[in-house]
């Protein structure tokens, strides 16, 4: 059970239940329900949402994702992205090998934006120029900025889903 109230449709403000009709099409998530609390907010971050990660390969963005809130051990996180992930071409057997680290299933591409995700996850200060150096083999700037975005950003959703025990809305899957 969530520790806030979420904003449920019929209890919405007018500002909000439009951003419920609109952007997410009559079905905000637990998440949603909770930025809900401050609309700008709620508004703002849907904005930013869409917009990270977008130069990167979706496969690419969806092993990211997953692999942070798998190390995060964010379950809310988790959940989304894999059913997110299978949409966006990740098999059962590659999130099983996500979830224990190994990227071998991965070109040589993603292994690099896998394993610097990881290490910025664990070690947010430990980013190095030869990480640079091994991104930039592989990666545009503007991708490089990208995949910096999108661990903040996964980061980030892990540290607000997970303390505020936000529920899944489907039913769960295991890897």
């Amino acid at each position: 059970m969530a520790r806030i109230s979420l904003i449920e449709p019929e209890h919405a403000s007018p500002e909000v239940k439009e951003i419920y009709d609109g952007k997410l099409k009559g079905k905000p998530g637990s998440i949603q329900k909770a930025l809900a609390h401050r609309p700008a907010m709620l508004s703002n971050f849907l904005a930013f949402y869409a917009t990270v990660g977008r130069s990167l390969d979706r496969k690419l963005y969806e092993a990211v994702y997953l692999r942070i809130s798998l190390i995060n051990k964010c379950h809310y996180c988790t959940q989304h992205h894999i059913q997110s992930g299978k949409r966006g071409g990740l098999t059962l057997d590659e999130m099983r090998l996500l979830k224990d680290g190994n990227y071998s299933s991965f070109g040589e591409k993603e292994r690099t934006a896998l394993r610097y995700t990881e290490k910025l996850t664990r070690t947010p200060d430990g980013a190095s120029d030869a990480d640079f150096g091994e991104l930039r083999k592989h990666f545009s700037d503007e991708q490089i900025v990208d995949l910096h975005m999108l661990i903040g950003l996964a980061n980030l959703t892990n540290r607000v889903t997970g303390p505020l025990k936000l529920e899944v809305e489907f039913p769960e899957e295991k890897i």
